[in-house]
């Protein structure tokens, strides 16, 4: 009996994904919990099990989008692993019904059949457009989910019209170089990647970005990790890094400053109770960020823990849609890959981000004399629109100040 795998709930604002990755191709046999496919949304990525065995039959390409519920594959249970003659017959019966599942193109009723992809429908109910209306843009004359959205931006289109040329423009040069150029691979960005484009644009358009630096002597923090870093593993498991220390400057910084944790929706100011401070963390697809909540709760040990927990579940591709939600400020430590400054991008709607860098022995005047000291250099970018240079200067100083005089009671 075929069974249908289909795309699980991965959070409530979630209404579509996209097909990442096949593990099992069609005609392959399948054991239950086996992989089948990697799903993406704007955010994470999610692996795909089958909870039954038999055959597989994949309803869907790499790179196409799927409602919530829509059916990912088929798997045909009456299929022995042995027996690939059988297997044969069932993909061609398994196609033909893959092929006419709700997760296909399909024709929703009207004055006539209207083609149209469950993506453009999810989002044509959402935003109460009639289909009928719509021109479709696909093959033969099917409603695609960019038709959808398009019709609803005839205003936006034209005050950005300049812009759209702007990027036409660009467009046709960067095909006239392609096809100057000799050797080179046209890939499809992954939805994380194409989010992140997304984002990265949007804070530079509609925040008012500005970065402030200073440096910090790094001696202080250095010699109490030396110090403490045997006895810290012993009671915790774990080692005290650099990261949560900067947590814990960041969270007494905002102490100091109340306005960078906060957030401008519409004419109005978010002022946050608590600081949920999302950690920069690269991986394969991409750069993360999941938040550490109520940081100032948290003690050194559990900072740590904390990383290390969203580093494994970024890595691995296991990140959950929650852990990347709601943060307040955000760091980034470039200085893991050599970066000696730079100037971080917002990551809205918060209004601050921290930038760590490499640590480099420099020489620096101290009481007259001329030393060597490991010393970071900082950045923090801030929108404008709700910190002013004052207390943005202030909030970095307040940093500085931490992590040159770090408290000896954090260590517990």
């Amino acid at each position: 009996m075929p069974t249908q795998i289909k795309v699980p709930a991965v959070g409530e604002s979630i209404k579509t994904v996209y097909i990442a990755e096949w593990k099992k191709n069609t005609g392959e046999y399948c054991n239950a919990g086996d992989i089948i496919c990697e799903i993406e949304t704007d955010k994470a990525s999610q692996e795909i099990p089958t909870e039954v065995s038999g055959i597989i039959t994949t309803s869907a390409e790499i790179g196409d989008e799927l409602p919530i519920g829509g059916v990912l594959a088929i798997i045909d249970e009456s299929v022995n692993e042995g027996n690939p003659e059988k297997a044969n017959i069932s993909n061609d019966s398994n196609t033909n019904k893959a092929n006419s599942d709700e997760n296909q193109i399909s024709k929703t009723a009207t004055s006539k059949e209207t083609l149209t992809t469950p993506s453009a429908r999810v989002h044509a109910e959402e935003l109460g457009i009639e289909l009928s209306n719509i021109k479709g843009s696909g093959k033969d004359g099917r409603i695609l989910k960019e038709d959808v959205l398009a019709s609803t931006n005839v205003e936006k289109e034209a005050k950005t019209s300049n812009l759209t040329a702007g990027k036409d423009n660009f467009s046709s040069a960067l095909e006239s170089s392609s096809a100057e150029v000799v050797g080179f691979t046209r890939k499809r960005m992954s939805m994380m990647r194409r989010t992140i484009a997304n984002r990265l644009v949007s804070a530079q358009n509609e925040a008012a970005m500005l970065t402030t630096f200073n440096e910090a002597d790094m001696s202080q923090i250095i010699d109490l990790r030396k110090t403490h870093q045997e006895k810290f593993i012993e009671a915790h498991g774990v080692k005290l890094g650099y990261m949560s220390l900067f947590v814990k400057a960041v969270v007494h910084a905002i102490e100091t400053v109340p306005n960078v944790n906060a957030a401008i929706d519409g004419n109005d100011i978010i002022l946050y109770d608590k600081p949920h401070i999302g950690v920069a963390i690269s991986t394969e697809k991409g750069l993360v960020v999941p938040v550490i909540r109520n940081a100032n709760d948290l003690s050194l040990a559990d900072i740590e823990k904390a990383i290390i927990k969203h580093a494994e579940k970024a890595r691995s591709g296991n990140v959950e849609l929650n852990d990347l939600t709601g943060g307040t400020f955000s760091i980034t430590n470039g200085g893991i890959f050599g970066s000696m400054m730079s100037t971080p991008i917002l990551n809205p709607p918060q209004s601050g981000i921290l930038g760590m860098h490499t640590i480099q022995e420099r020489p620096v005047a101290l009481n007259g004399q001329v030393v060597i000291r490991p010393m970071m250099y900082l950045a923090l970018t801030y929108d404008h629109r709700i910190v002013d240079g004052r207390e943005a200067v202030t909030f970095l100083v307040a940093i500085k100040e931490f992590i040159e005089n770090p408290n000896l009671n954090l260590i517990d």
